[in-house]
């Protein structure tokens, strides 16, 4: 009978395969760890998107945007306070306020200057300013 030798992995075979998995994870998971935020970047701008497509239709209907202070709740509610929309849209423009993807409410803004709006959301941070992921996202950006 022939002399049976177990083959293995060599002590330095190991340490090399150990080595190249530990670069390829300090080159990848910086990457894949930005994703969820990323994603929640392109969510806030759709959502803001959306929001003032509804207040456009709300223009179009009564004539003019909602006051700053009746804010983004004339979509949904019919506003108490003056000016009284003329002709609001049974059911609203949208059928919920969304809250931006770190769980802060929009901003609107109606400073009547040439009919100009903003919607904002102030990011992760949830504080004006801000870099990166905590920067200021609105509908000055679509």
């Amino acid at each position: 009978m022939k002399n049976c030798r177990q083959q293995g992995f060599t002590l330095i075979e190991i340490l090399v395969v150990v080595s190249i998995l530990a670069i390829l994870g300090a080159l990848i998971v910086p990457k894949i760890m930005d994703r969820p935020n990323e994603v929640r970047v392109v969510a806030a701008k759709h959502d803001i998107g959306t929001v003032v497509a509804a207040l456009k239709l709300y223009k179009l209907d009564n004539g003019r945007y909602p006051t700053t202070d009746q804010g983004l709740k004339a979509l949904v509610e019919k506003p108490s306070s003056e000016p009284l929309p003329g002709n609001w849209k049974n059911g609203g423009y949208l059928e919920k306020l969304p809250k931006d993807p770190w769980g802060h409410e929009y901003l609107f803004l109606n400073p009547g200057i040439k009919g100009e709006i903003d919607v904002m959301s102030y990011g992760a941070d949830g504080q004006q300013g801000g870099d990166g992921f905590d920067a200021d996202l609105g509908s000055w950006m679509l």
